[in-house]
């Protein structure tokens, strides 16, 4: 082999190591990523979105961070209440990395160290919280424990943006009497709404009674006028039909013949009822001039009248 062709397959390979160099040393990065890079052992830059040429032997990824917001669900913690109830809670961390640099020199192990964090604030707030209360305040334990873990963590370059509670979980002992006190309070408000049931019933039927004896004793007493208005109509339309017969007695002038025809019917009609005896006068001839006198009288009053 001659020697320009040894030189020409050393020079080929160099300029192809060069290019395997330049090649790997390309990086991009995408938008919700961050690189955290190092030249010669020391914090050198940050990459953000776009291609950078990372020099080989020289530069270094430290670390590659991502931007977006991030949810860490911890294993239970064994906590203590302030009246010596021991129960385990576990609770879920959405945070986001601010500062990819202090992200990556601020500790060691982030995700660890928050969760040391959280156990231990987590012990510190129920530690001063009763076990009743405990279970109801859930927004201010979320509440302290964000504020707690955002200002510890400003300086690893994370922001905290909320902290949950998701379990409480007494003793089982606890549990237990815990579910008998709601059972029987349960049964109380149950007796209770029975009680108050059964009362407005009797309530309402007394009410009931009430006004059905007002309503028949309105409809008793408005039959009662009715009656009486009903029977003076009656009195009055008889004694308006009396008059007018008189009137009409009057106006017809009845010679003694006719007056005497109409006592007879009269007697007659007295002869046919349910009487066992019948008094009849015994001037009954007479009784014929009398009213031939009462007529004539009637007529003389009639023709004055006309005078």
């Amino acid at each position: 082999m001659e020697p320009g062709q040894i030189v020409l397959i050393v020079l080929v390979v160099v300029l192809g190591v060069l290019a395997l160099l330049v090649i790997s040393g390309v990086r991009i990065v995408t938008q919700t990523k961050k690189y955290v890079v190092e030249r010669l052992g020391a914090y050198h830059t940050t990459w953000g979105v776009g291609i950078h040429w990372l020099i080989p032997f020289v530069d270094r990824v430290v670390s590659v961070v991502s931007l977006k917001e991030q949810v860490k669900d911890f294993d239970p913690q064994a906590v203590i209440t302030k009246d010596n109830v021991t129960m385990q809670i576990d609770t879920i961390v959405f945070y986001q990395v601010t500062d990819p640099k202090l992200y990556a020199y601020g500790v060691e192990n982030p995700i660890l160290a928050i969760e040391a964090l959280s156990a231990t604030t987590l012990r510190n707030i129920l530690g001063d919280l009763e076990l009743d209360t405990s279970l109801t305040s859930r927004d201010i334990i979320n509440t302290k424990m964000r504020h707690i873990l955002d200002d510890a963590t400003d300086k690893w370059g994370i922001k905290v943006n909320r902290v949950e509670v998701k379990n409480i979980m007494p003793p089982k002992d606890i549990r237990d009497s815990m579910e008998k006190q709601m059972r029987a309070e349960r049964e109380r408000r149950q007796t209770i709404l029975i009680a108050e049931g059964e009362k407005r019933a009797k309530i309402l039927e007394a009410e009931g009674i009430n006004e059905s004896i007002i309503l028949k004793a309105q409809a008793d007493k408005q039959q009662v006028i009715l009656n009486a208005e009903a029977q003076a109509e009656s009195i009055r339309q008889l004694k308006e039909a009396e008059a007018l017969g008189i009137k009409l007695i009057k106006e017809a002038a009845p010679d003694a013949a006719v007056l005497q025809i109409k006592a007879y019917e009269a007697l007659a009609k007295l002869a046919e009822g349910q009487a066992t005896k019948i008094v009849v006068p015994s001037n009954l001839a007479d009784l014929a001039g009398t009213v031939t006198a009462l007529t004539e009288v009637i007529q003389s009053g009639k023709e004055t009248t006309k005078k």
